[in-house]
């Protein structure tokens, strides 16, 4: 039912999304751009569209009262800064303990203009061994693409390069807070 809704509110909205996700128990979806929090009630209307379910990191902060229980139902798992554990093996030990596994994270790191992605999801794929899959949202055509999964070499930063071509023709809600320049 979930999905037949998230359908009809994409349809109303004037939005569609291109492409599937892949028929994987476990990879990290990587979304940009990133400078809205309508990206992420889109991203979520996607993601729930296609019969999905995917994990999202977000400041426990922001776990309070009225928003505790709406972020836990739609995948929001509350990430603690302030752990002298490192995020990476934290993460990896999420997915590592769960026999199916959607995480969704933005690389910008945050919805105002930043040149540095953070390559974070790269580290958590190769220790948790999952691929990447690219998540495109754009606001001039109103499309949502699915691309993937990426083939990782192991060379960092000429990965972040080709990571950072599929968002070359996008365009953001906010268009003056995405680059993807380096």
């Amino acid at each position: 039912m979930i999905k037949w809704i998230c359908k009809f509110l994409l349809w109303l909205m004037g939005w569609k999304l291109v492409g599937d996700f892949p028929d994987l128990k476990k990879y990290i979806l990587i979304v940009a751009p990133h400078t809205s929090y309508w990206d992420f009630i889109y991203g979520q209307l996607g993601i729930f569209s296609r019969g999905r379910k995917s994990k999202i990191l977000i400041k426990k902060e922001f776990f309070i009262f009225p928003f505790k229980w709406i972020l836990l139902k739609t995948g929001g798992v509350p990430l603690d800064r302030n752990k002298n554990l490192s995020l990476i093996n934290q993460i990896d030990r999420l997915i590592k303990d769960s026999d199916e596994f959607i995480l969704t994270i933005t690389p910008e790191g945050t919805r105002n203009k930043t040149k540095n992605w953070k390559n974070g999801f790269y580290f958590i794929s190769q220790k948790a061994e999952i691929p990447i899959v690219i998540g495109i949202i754009d606001y001039k055509r109103k499309e949502m693409k699915i691309e993937g999964p990426f083939e990782k070499t192991d060379n960092v930063e000429e990965d972040m390069k080709k990571i950072k071509s599929y968002y070359k023709d996008v365009t953001a809600k906010y268009p003056e807070n995405f680059t993807i320049e380096d």
